[in-house]
């Protein structure tokens, strides 16, 4: 079976999480033998147009001359377009992605013909997966890993956001079946777009904990001395600096808490538009002599921080699935994260990790509290999230996409007479 992948990021190109969901799943996806997966994607300026992903992977094959051959065993073939860096400037940045998606359906249409099924990871690449789909006659599967409406809590009346809303319904509804990475973005997503649940199958996001290696132990702790004393207890704050990740819900928290216990102080590990405010609260908290914005880090520096940090704190108002927060337990950090959306089934109980009341600052107080402060609930924590996190293979996840596919495979559309449009 072959299978057509559309995404705007994948290495060496990372604009966020996609990037790695993306990359995890096609090459846990090629272990299945029945399997040849293709990922179209955009380049970067010293990439290829084409390669083998990733090469290490790639094993010779051993079996007699009489046995059927695959192309590439445990490869990924990855195709590039040429857009490289995007523009900032919003409504340029609009026009950018439906030319990219433009050149995806030019180097596509060959790639397409040969493909079983078509699956497309959210609104920046769904005109291309839809055209591409029809124009080859097979279905077309799309991941919707957020929604805009989610993101702005159903404001999505004004532009940009009303365009990228009507994007993502039309891709919605377009689409032969959808996936969602949690129970709660399966509803969400159906209630959204008028859609039944049977259209939709729930695969979690997939964590590889090999993936997530730190520094040498003597540079762990070289680290952790850069913004912490050995008696301070520090706490640890990860991702996109926007609005609906309740970055400042976490900083209103923690006035108390310095009082409180008085040996606290934080890192926030990211960018974003929401940067600067943030920084600006911090100076009115009277906090920002306790902690360090650190801006956008790579993985290495990332997975260090974890194993540093004595507490990470997930406290999102709007999350489909909650990727920091399983990072944090699998590298043996005990976290806090809101009671909302993806996290609950992320953090399914206390056994894992705490819940506190989503928006509350009161509630995160409380919890970071108790967990700094004993250290026999934190060893129950690290203890049991580290069984709890095997969960989410990334080799069972991909099993779990192959049977969609060939469910879904299994029902051709007819082919459309004219590429639809939105």
């Amino acid at each position: 079976m072959n299978v057509l992948i559309l995404s705007w990021e994948y290495p060496p190109i990372v604009a966020g999480g996609l990037a790695r969901h993306v990359r995890k799943l096609s090459e846990n996806l090629v272990d299945d033998a029945e399997l040849e997966i293709h990922v179209l994607t955009r380049g970067a300026r010293d990439t290829p147009e084409y390669e083998l992903w990733p090469e290490a992977k790639i094993r010779s094959q051993t079996a007699g001359p009489d046995a059927p051959r695959r192309t590439s065993p445990n490869g990924v073939h990855v195709h590039r377009v040429p857009e490289t860096s995007h523009p900032k400037d919003l409504d340029a940045f609009l026009k950018w992605v439906d030319r990219m998606n433009a050149d995806m359906v030019t180097v596509g249409r060959e790639l397409a013909e040969a493909a079983d099924l078509v699956h497309g990871h959210d609104w920046l690449v769904a005109d291309a997966a839809d055209r591409l789909a029809r124009h080859a006659g097979v279905p077309y599967l799309t991941t919707i890993h957020a929604t805009e409406y989610g993101r702005h809590q159903g404001w999505v009346d004004k532009h940009p956001q009303s365009y990228i809303h009507a994007a993502e319904t039309w891709m919605a509804q377009r689409a032969d079946h959808v996936i969602t990475c949690s129970h709660y973005m399966r509803g969400h997503v159906a209630d959204v777009y008028d859609l039944d649940e049977d259209r939709i199958s729930v695969i979690p996001n997939g964590i590889d904990p090999e993936d997530l290696q730190p520094h040498a132990p003597q540079d762990l702790l070289a680290l952790r001395a850069q913004f912490a004393a050995p008696e301070d207890k520090l706490v640890l704050l990860v991702g996109r600096l926007v609005y609906e990740k309740g970055f400042q819900l976490a900083l209103d928290a923690l006035p108390g808490l310095i009082r409180r216990l008085g040996n606290v102080r934080y890192l926030v590990a990211g960018s974003g538009t929401h940067e600067a405010e943030l920084k600006r609260q911090a100076q009115r908290l009277g906090i920002a002599e306790h902690g360090t914005f650190l801006g956008w880090i790579g993985d290495d520096v990332l997975h260090s921080l974890y194993r540093i940090a004595d507490l990470t704190v997930v406290p999102s108002i709007y999350e489909p699935f909650g990727l920091v927060a399983l990072e944090a337990m699998a590298s043996g950090c005990p976290c806090i994260v809101a009671d909302t959306g993806g996290l609950r089934e992320v953090v399914p109980n206390r056994d894992v990790g705490l819940r506190f009341k989503t928006q509350s600052a009161r509630s995160l107080s409380h919890w970071v509290a108790r967990v700094l402060t004993d250290e026999q609930l934190r060893d129950q924590l690290v203890a049991e999230a580290s069984e709890h996190v095997l969960r989410f293979d990334w080799a069972d996840i991909a099993v779990q996409t192959a049977e969609v596919y060939r469910r879904i495979a299994t029902e051709r559309p007819a082919p459309a007479a004219e590429p639809a449009t939105r």
